[in-house]
């Protein structure tokens, strides 16, 4: 295999093994600046009650002999409020007593609602974190996992959700911490880690997905992830892309059932633009969902059925038929069945347009309808 080692941008990002699951938050809150708040009130618990001993500092008592000054009512106040209380500080008087009663003891409380509030609320926030977590699990299925958050993974996840995959359904893996966040800023779901291990591609569900995008940054590591992923999950429909086009045969081998080759892509496409710079033009605008045109998959309806790829309302440049894909104008392709896929060309027209009864919509519904890389979903 021939790996991409002088391109400095082909290298990985060191894995970070904390091997974690990070979920979008609605409200993300700051630690620090909770802590420092609840330390800000028991620091202003523990001035009110010195102040108040300060006031009545006469009622006091204390074993060491002599009036009590500032210092010692800030220690009155710190062993009462922590109830500790050594004793050798004590209201002897009236007034003394009666300010402990009304004012020390529920200032007292609060002091420890303070601080044990800050422990529950951080198991609370571990609890709901684990939770959430649990039932995001319970709840994955049929979902699509993105190995790789660079240029590739941001580019398939915007068509993904340009043809109607929720944000919930996509989850991302990546080695950088950073980049996950990143993605759980635009409402992703991701899992920190090396792709390539087991328990990492366990952690976002694989076994239980329907398509997984393989995006990493060298070819040999894409390998890998195919190999683990397809161990893991038999029936997953597995895109992968590679720098180079003689290491496609090794990612259809260790499982990808479609191999996309970046650079012979782009290449193609530069000289279809140099040739033809409208037909280049046209191209790019066949690959970027939910503007001008689009290239979609869709079932036949059952108006098409017996009629032949010319009759129908839509521009068909392909018919799937089984594993087979047959042009437009081939023999076979007419007249259409049932359970036949039409590879069409449509206008593209925004996702709350509603779409007239009987006429096939011009943008899929389901997830993985797209074509490119996705294997037709199963009706």
């Amino acid at each position: 295999m021939k790996l991409p080692s002088h391109d400095a941008a082909a290298r990985e990002v060191p894995e970070d093994r904390s091997h974690r699951v990070i979920l979008p938050r609605r409200t993300p809150k700051a630690p620090i600046r909770q802590v420092a708040r609840r330390l800000l009130m028991a620091l202003l618990v523990l001035v009110a009650t010195a102040f108040i001993v300060w006031i009545d500092r006469d009622g006091y008592h204390d074993n060491a002999g002599g009036p009590l000054d500032l210092l010692d009512c800030f220690y009155y106040a710190t062993v009462t409020l922590s109830t500790t209380g050594y004793g050798d500080i004590v209201p002897y008087s009236g007034s003394a007593r009666l300010l402990n009663i009304l004012l020390v003891t529920p200032l007292r409380v609060l002091f420890l609602i303070i601080l044990v509030g800050t422990t529950l609320e951080v198991l609370t926030e571990r609890t709901r974190e684990q939770w959430q977590l649990k039932r995001w699990r319970n709840a994955l299925r049929d979902h699509t996992v993105i190995v790789g958050f660079g240029t590739k993974g941001r580019s398939a996840v915007q068509t993904l959700r340009a043809t109607g995959l929720s944000r919930d359904r996509i989850v991302i893996v990546d080695p950088s911490t950073k980049v996950i966040e990143s993605a759980v800023a635009e409402g992703l779901a991701g899992v920190v880690g090396d792709a390539t291990r087991s328990d990492v591609l366990l952690r976002a569900e694989i076994q239980r997905a329907r398509q997984i995008v393989i995006a990493t940054q060298r070819d040999d590591t894409a390998v890998l992830v195919s190999l683990t992923a397809r161990q893991l999950n038999k029936r997953a429909n597995i895109v992968a892309a590679v720098r180079e086009e003689e290491n496609a045969p090794l990612l259809r081998q260790s499982g990808a059932d479609a191999v996309i080759t970046s650079a012979s892509a782009a290449g193609r496409l530069l000289g279809l633009s140099v040739h033809s710079p409208s037909a280049g033009a046209v191209m790019e605008d066949l690959i970027q969902q939910g503007s001008g045109l689009d290239l979609v998959e869709r079932p036949v309806v059952k108006a098409e059925v017996g009629k032949s790829v010319r009759e129908t309302d839509d521009l068909v440049v392909s018919v799937l038929r089984g594993h087979r894909l047959l042009g437009y104008d081939a023999p076979e392709a007419s007249p259409l069945q049932t359970a036949d896929r039409l590879i069409t060309i449509v206008r593209a027209a925004p996702a709350e347009e509603p779409t007239a009864p009987g006429k096939p919509s011009a943008k899929p519904t389901l997830p993985g309808t797209a074509v490119s890389p996705m294997r037709p979903a199963d009706d």
